[in-house]
């Protein structure tokens, strides 16, 4: 599998890359600064790295499309910084669908946060209290991260909408609990290597489509 990775630069980017690799898949590094990928992929020949600004949309297209031969899998670990745009996932995500769309690509994944809630879901008590934390801290990166999701529900991918809680930088276990009605509370973190592990699972086992797992270690 071929699988476009946005954010590869990232915490959880440069895992998924990696573990991408030892999986036997090849990947497509977007990145806005190709130095921020260690060397070992940089030179690595299953890795294409392609330079560019998701935001704006510049080289979008061309990571998606390839030379004529488009990838199989599109993955978004987008994450806002501090001074960066307040709707970076919304924009980002409208540039890859459309892409995705034009050349027919169809299997998308995108990760954000558990405060992203699926309608009628039944929350914990901490989860709540999780909730309004956010929305006290970090409102316009909740309310981006809902329009993303909105946004990518409503279009004719095959989409996974992965949500986390706080994500460490703790090693790669492979141990973690995942579903669609897993209960997260205000001490629920995740390794960000299980996080992008969960997320490779989804794209060679086909899971979750159309749907909106939670995910967090065991």
């Amino acid at each position: 599998m071929r699988i476009a990775v946005f954010g590869a630069t990232g915490r959880t980017g440069q895992p998924l890359v990696e573990q991408a690799l030892e999986r036997g898949h090849e990947v497509v590094s977007f990145v806005r600064d190709p130095t921020g990928l260690p060397p070992s992929l940089r030179s690595d020949d299953r890795v294409i790295v392609v330079q560019g600004d998701a935001y704006s949309g510049e080289g979008v297209e061309r990571a998606i499309a390839g030379d004529n031969d488009p990838v199989d899998a599109v993955v978004s670990v987008l994450a806002q910084s501090s001074d960066g745009p307040d709707d970076l996932l919304t924009a980002a995500g409208r540039h890859m669908l459309a892409a995705m769309d034009e050349h027919g690509v169809e299997r998308f994944v995108t990760l954000v946060g558990a405060g992203v809630r699926e309608e009628d879901e039944s929350v914990s008590l901490g989860g709540r209290a999780m909730g309004a934390l956010l929305k006290l801290l970090a409102r316009s990166v909740l309310e981006d991260a809902r329009d993303q999701v909105e946004a990518v529900r409503a279009s004719d991918t095959r989409w996974t909408v992965v949500r986390g809680p706080r994500l460490t930088e703790d090693e790669h276990t492979g141990e973690f609990r995942h579903g669609t009605d897993l209960s997260l509370g205000m001490r629920d973190t995740a390794a960000r290597a299980n996080v992008a592990a969960f997320i490779l699972d989804c794209l060679e086992d086909d899971l979750y489509v159309h749907e909106m797992p939670k995910v967090t270690d065991a």
